[in-house]
This record gives structure tokens, sequence and C-alpha cells, in this order.
């Protein structure tokens, strides 16, 4: 069996095991966290000067240690495209997370810091390095079922070495959440 189909069946497990075990299971008064995978976009010259918004996606869960209190992570990858000369950027960033909310929907606010990476093999321009990297931004999950929801976000997203200063630090998500 080629590897690619080996992956794609590894994935469908695992989205069967996060979309749908979670509904036969016994339902809990309070959330304990939530895993998060949704698109996102970048506003322009972010990481390094003369690149576009970047598109990508963002993957980030979260552990409640208090009632309105949680630890993110965060993973972002970013690019314009598919080629090799294409810039991308992956970020990984940690920190605390502050939510509370009316009837399911969830508003929150974090403060991630953490790394970026960007490379591609453009000549000339190429690209190639890594810097600290923080995001600060708020965001809201509107739910959709028990333990779904829909989360749309923004963040100041910025690598302060890297970062022009006539950068739009602008980083914008939306994809579902599972409460679990």
């Amino acid at each position: 069996m080629p590897l690619s189909k080996q992956i794609l069946r590894v994935l469908g497990f695992l989205a069967f095991g996060v979309l749908v075990v979670p509904f036969f299971a016994q339902a809990r008064a309070a959330s304990r966290g939530d895993a998060y995978l949704g698109y996102v976009r970048t506003g322009s010259d972010i990481f390094y000067p003369n690149t576009p918004g970047l598109n990508g996606w963002d993957l980030d869960g979260e552990v409640i240690t208090h009632r309105y209190l949680g630890v993110e992570g965060d993973i972002g990858h970013y690019g314009i495209g598919a080629g090799s000369t294409v810039p991308r950027t992956t970020s990984v960033l940690f920190g605390p997370k502050v939510s509370a909310g009316p009837g399911g929907f969830k508003f929150f606010g974090h403060f991630l810091i953490g790394g970026e990476h960007s490379a591609n093999s453009a000549n000339p321009g190429h690209i190639s390095g890594g810097a600290f990297a923080y995001a600060l931004g708020a965001g809201v999950d509107v739910p959709i079922m028990p333990i779904l929801a829909w989360r749309v976000q923004l963040d100041r997203l910025s690598a302060p070495s890297q970062s022009p200063s006539n950068a739009t630090n602008i980083r914008f998500t939306t994809g579902i959440a599972v409460h679990f």
C-alpha cells in the first residue's frame, strides 16, 4: 500500500476518534480543554520584506488549568504556493489563554510566545532563518453541536527581529474547535 494511502487512513482514523467517539462518551459539565484545526491568513511582509499575505493552516490545543485560565500550544504553517521558491514559515507558540462565555459561546484572549522558521530556495531573495515570535489576540468559539464549535480568531503576530516596520502583523484564523 502506498505511503500516501496509509497516511490518509491514519488521518481518517484520527478524525473519527476526535469527532465521533466523544459523542458516545459521558457528557461532562465543564470543558477540560479544546483542540482546533483551521485555515489561516496572514498580512503582508509579516516575517520578511517583500512577501505577500500567506495562507496556511493552524493547529492548537488548550488544557484548562483553572476555571477561566488555560495553557495553549499553537502550531501554524504559512505559505503562498507549492513551489520551492516561495516562502514558507512555521511558527510554534505557547502561552496563557483566558476564556469565558455564556450558553456555549466561548470568548477568549491569549498571549503566546515561541519561534518561527522561514525558508525558500529563491535566487535572489533566498530566505532561511528563524526568530523569536509572539501572538497577541482574541477570538470566539460559536457552538455548532455539544462538543463542536466554529472558531474565529484575530491575532497580532510578529517576529520582532525579522518583521519589517511596515509589515501588516495580522493573523486571521477560522475553523473547527473540539471541546473535551
